[in-house]
């Protein structure tokens, strides 16, 4: 696999995830672009990490892969180069192969864990030309939890996680949610949108969520983890025939 950051003991800055549904003609493509990783994308301007990410069935987060979905998750050292790659040749190919897609920009609020090694450091808007009223207006948080499961440890993770997994796709207040991995049954992430913060806490605090959390800390399920909560300034696209930007 290809080094997916430059050399950084913490990174910061302006988060875009890139979410697709390739059209089902397109899976050869999708999956040569899963191949080739992150070394192109690191090449871009600004980029401070990169993530090239597939997904479970339909999107889900099932052992099952889906052969169209797919995510990228980037950092950014600022807006300007985060836009900048939002309208780049690379999205527009990704758009050309896509039946739908969609995309967010967002600022880190807290962060806890490791990826890869790096802690991601908290981050407020660092263009003055950004829309105030984007800021002042938009609501939407987003959280990323990303896990590297001891091989020892999979069997059991992957008991707890269909039913946690199963209430996010219906908590009150989700908005969208998509499992990604780096690879298959050790290497998880789950990105999710919610319309405000409270409504968050509910699914995370409370149920099988809570569950699965507490017995991955009690038995030590993970060699690395991280939890992201960001603010979502902007998104756009179509996903799951509804409508964004």
């Amino acid at each position: 696999m290809q080094a997916d950051t430059k050399v950084h003991a913490s990174v910061t800055g302006v988060v875009v995830v890139f979410l697709v549904d390739l059209k089902s003609n397109q899976r050869s493509w999708g999956w040569l672009k899963l191949v080739q990783g992150t070394s192109a994308l690191m090449q871009l301007p600004g980029v401070v990490f990169a993530k090239v990410m597939g997904s479970g069935h339909e999107g889900g987060f099932g052992l099952r892969p889906s052969p169209t979905h797919q995510g990228l998750v980037m950092v950014f050292d600022g807006f300007q180069h985060a836009r900048a790659f939002l309208n780049s040749e690379t999205i527009d190919q990704y758009k050309s192969h896509a039946r739908e897609w969609w995309s967010a920009v967002m600022v880190i609020d807290s962060s806890r864990g490791q990826w890869n090694q790096l802690e991601w450091r908290s981050s407020e808007p660092m263009d003055e030309s950004l829309q105030e009223r984007e800021v002042r207006n938009f609501t939407w948080i987003a959280t990323l939890t990303r896990a590297s499961i001891r091989a020892a440890s999979t069997l059991a993770f992957w008991r707890f996680a269909p039913a946690a997994q199963a209430d996010l796709t219906k908590a009150q207040g989700c908005i969208l949610a998509m499992g990604l991995g780096e690879a298959p049954l050790l290497r998880q992430c789950t990105f999710s949108v919610w319309r405000d913060t409270q409504s968050m806490l509910n699914y995370a605090q409370t149920g099988a969520h809570l569950n699965a959390i507490q017995a991955a800390y009690k038995h030590q399920f993970f060699s690395e983890s991280m939890f992201v909560r960001m603010r979502v300034l902007s998104v756009a696209g179509i996903w799951a025939g509804v409508h964004y930007g």
